[in-house]
Parts: structure tokens; C-alpha cells; sequence
């Protein structure tokens, strides 16, 4: 590195008409009016441990982090902490699973997608073993940067062969999403909700369930579909009652599985004519799911108005969460003013 690259390496980066609150680096996700549970994960992972002896847990030193540290603490014998070595850590739970066990390695979704990924794509994906990699912090989930910050990280794995690959949106998904994984003979990539998460769909819809493979919508609408994954599926429901003030009727369609996607239903509903298709994810819009939307209905030859709500293709910034989400339009307000302006 050349003393000028450095100097430009360090030097303060410069937003363009926005200036970043970073009164809190980290903040929970705005979930107003919505119920929370506390580590769905660990709590769901613990539950069907008692009854299946297979399930295993692996961290590389963020058992705290990634909710497992409940799985620690109930069953300290079929926990590995692996320390802060991550390519290890997925190495090891590929060995486990050759050996008849069914390992979750949890880390932050950076670490496994950046860091970890060719010995995820050759010990585990090749070999289509049933590893199951659960990963924190996912997209616009942290405001500690772009160190932290997976914005790419479904673009990144749906190019892997036998991965399948789930973006939950609430404590509801989480729950269910862990038997799902389990009972799915291969390897599995879930972004991860922690800490207290709110459940939302079975606010909108109370039969909601988790499956695999499956889209489901949860609000019908005449205007608008929104077809969308991981939390900017509540962000949606939200901004949907919003536009509802104003007469814009928005039905959401929630895809939680990105991989495989569930083409025969997004097809069926953005065939619908007359409706504006909107897509809404928590990642980059490069490779993630707008795209994988926007492929499927044009190869069926569908073709309605369509935009995509989504992350830029750029590093983020680092600051105070609802400040960054309303600065990426991730936010209610910035959804339902977009949604608006395109109709």
C-alpha cells in the first residue's frame, strides 16, 4: 500500500446530502405494536434437540451473539466453541456431519459468506452435506459498518449448488424454519433474527407456518404487490397499512425461502394484471432476491410494471439504525413513499 493510498484509505468519507446520526452504533429494529419473543432460535433449536440426538451446535466464539449460547447451556456436551476461526469452525461441522450428526454453525453473516466461504462451498456444499450455517447480522441489520454489515450475502450463496438458503422475517419464521432445516437432507444457509424478535405474520395472518420452498401471501391488495423477504416482509405489511390511508391497496406476498424459490406461486400473482410488482429485500439489489424475481417472470413471460426496493450497490455507513434505514429506504416511511411515487 502506497503512503497515497493510505492517506485515501483514512481519509473521513463523505455522504451526499445526508448527514448520519450515530447516537447509538447499534440499535434494535423498529417493530412498533408488534409482541417480541426472546431467542427463537436457541429455544427452537434446544426443543428439538431433546428429541433428536443428531442436532449438534458450533460457534466460532458468538454463542452469545447468535442465540446458541441457549443451546450451550442446556446440552454443554453437544456444544463446540471453535474460537474466533471460522473456516475451522465449518471444516469441523463438515466432519460431524459425515459422521451422522446434523451441526448448526452460527457466526455473523459476514464471517460465513467473506471469510469462510470456499471451505462452506467445498466441505459442505459439494459434498451436499447436511450442515446447517446460521448467521446474525444479516444486510441492514447493524450499524457497525461494512465489516459487519452482509449486504451481498445471498448473492453469494445462491451461486452455490445444493445450498438452500432462507431469509426469515420474524420470531414466527425463525421458530419454524428449525424443524424445516433439520428435516431438509442437505445444507442450508439462514440469515438469523436474535435477541428479542418480533412476530409479525401471524399478527396479519394467524394460520401462518413456515415452509420450506414456500411463498405465502399475507395481505391481499388490488394496487400494488410487494413480494418480499427477511424483515422488509414486516416493513411492508407496515407500510401497506400506511398507504392504505390514502386509498393504495397493497397486497404482500412473504418469501422466506430465497432458494428455492417458490416460482409457481410469485408467478401466479405478479400474472395478476393491472398491479404495480414491487419487490423489498434487506440486501443489495444486485443478485439477491429482485433479481431472481424479475428473471422468473420474465422467462414466463410476464411482464408487469416492476421495481425493486433494496440496498445500494455501494459500502454502507456506519451509525444509528433507523437513521441508516431511512437513509437506504428501508424504513416504513421511505417503503410507502416509494411504493406511492411509482404508481
Amino acid at each position: 500500500m502506497t503512503l497515497a493510498s493510505m492517506a485515501r484509505k483514512y481519509e473521513p468519507r463523505q455522504v451526499a446530502q445526508t448527514k448520519v446520526a450515530t447516537s447509538a452504533m447499534i440499535a434494535s429494529l423498529a417493530a412498533e405494536g408488534y409482541d417480541t419473543v426472546s431467542a427463537p432460535f436457541g429455544e427452537a433449536l434446544v426443543n428439538l434437540a431433546k428429541k433428536d440426538e443428531r442436532i449438534v451446535g458450533l460457534s466460532a466464539d458468538l454463542s452469545k451473539y447468535t442465540d446458541l449460547h441457549v443451546f450451550a447451556n442446556a446440552m454443554p456436551d453437544r456444544f463446540y466453541q471453535m474460537g474466533m476461526a471460522e473456516q475451522v469452525l465449518f471444516s469441523a461441522a463438515a466432519g460431524l456431519a459425515r459422521e451422522g450428526f446434523i451441526p448448526f454453525a452460527t457466526t455473523y453473516a459476514v464471517f460465513a459468506s467473506r471469510r469462510a466461504y470456499d471451505f462452506i462451498a467445498m466441505a459442505i456444499a459439494e459434498e451436499n452435506l447436511p450442515v446447517k450455517v446460521v448467521c446474525a447480522l444479516p444486510g441492514l441489520t447493524t450499524g457497525y459498518g461494512p465489516s459487519h454489515q452482509a449486504t451481498e450475502d445471498l448473492t453469494i450463496f445462491r451461486g452455490l449448488p445444493n445450498m438452500v438458503i432462507i431469509d426469515p422475517c420474524d420470531a414466527d419464521d425463525v421458530a419454524g424454519m428449525v424443524p424445516a432445516m433439520v428435516a431438509h437432507d442437505g445444507p442450508v444457509y439462514a440469515r438469523l433474527l436474535r435477541g428479542k424478535v418480533a412476530s409479525v405474520l401471524t399478527r396479519h395472518k394467524p394460520d401462518y407456518k413456515f415452509e420450506l420452498g414456500r411463498a405465502q401471501m399475507i395481505r391481499e391488495g388490488r394496487d400494488v404487490l410487494v413480494i418480499s423477504s427477511g424483515i422488509m416482509t414486516m416493513r411492508a405489511l407496515d407500510a401497506a397499512t400506511k398507504l392504505a390511508a390514502d386509498n393504495v391497496d397493497v397486497a404482500v406476498l412473504h418469501v422466506p425461502t430465497i432458494k428455492p424459490l417458490d416460482v409457481a406461486t410469485i408467478a401466479a400473482e405478479a400474472g395478476r394484471g393491472g398491479r404495480l410488482v414491487v419487490t423489498a429485500e434487506n440486501h443489495t439489489v444486485n443478485g439477491g432476491l429482485g433479481e431472481a424475481v424479475a428473471k422468473e417472470l420474465l422467462l414466463a413471460g410476464i411482464a408487469p410494471k416492476f421495481r425493486m426496493i433494496g440496498l445500494p450497490d455501494a459500502f454502507l455507513e456506519a451509525g444509528a439504525l433507523p437513521t441508516l434505514h431511512d437513509m437506504y429506504g428501508l424504513s416504513v416511511d421511505k417503503v410507502a413513499a416509494q411504493i406511492k411515487g411509482w404508481l
